[in-house]
């Protein structure tokens, strides 16, 4: 149950995309350097808002509840704004290495994912945290490796028909993570 809030959080199909047009140009050798870049730097900032995340917290002041609450506001935000609007907006084609920014970070591990975190730390612990985001890494470096086949196989409008059921259930989570950091207050 863990791995569904990161993998839904994530939209790996929905970076497809993005990933390919971002990368169009590139040779092989290329892609699949920027891949593992990519795939390392979302784990690395992951691991680090896995570990420290609630020590960051304490230091601010700030509650689980309260990052619940607004990380939950945020990705209703980034949900609905995937829902009305085309992602084409979140490219930058002109950045000299795309793999840290935007691909690494924020579109794999982006506000949504790192509150997703926090919220499987919460309900799981450390250990199946770490192995649901290990698992959903793999399935991005898999998926962007043989995203031309993905194109293929799903279309450009199957895939961007799957980011839009992917921003359905983001907007869901989005509004549960809120309520229950309502709720928890309220108690």
């Amino acid at each position: 149950m863990a791995f569904i809030p990161l993998f839904v959080a994530i939209d790996v199909l929905g970076l497809v995309p993005l990933f390919i047009s971002l990368t169009t140009g590139m040779t092989l050798k290329a892609k699949r350097q920027l891949i593992v870049e990519a795939t390392l730097t979302a784990g690395a900032v992951a691991l680090l808002f896995l570990a420290l995340g609630k020590v960051i917290f304490k230091f601010l002041g700030i509650t689980e509840n309260d990052f619940r609450i607004g990380g939950g506001i945020v990705l209703l935000v980034l949900a609905v704004t995937d829902l009305l609007f085309s992602s084409d907006e979140r490219k930058n084609p002109n950045a000299s290495s795309v793999g840290i920014v935007p691909i690494g970070i924020p579109l794999i591990m982006g506000p949504a994912a790192l509150t997703s975190i926090i919220i499987i730390v919460d309900a799981y612990g450390y250990w199946i945290s770490m192995l649901s985001l290990v698992l959903n890494l793999l399935i991005v470096w898999f998926t962007f490796r043989h995203s031309d086949v993905v194109i293929k196989v799903m279309g450009d409008a199957g895939s961007k028909a799957f980011a839009k059921v992917a921003s359905l259930f983001m907007v869901a989570i989005a509004v549960m993570m809120i309520r229950v950091g309502i709720e928890n207050i309220l108690k």
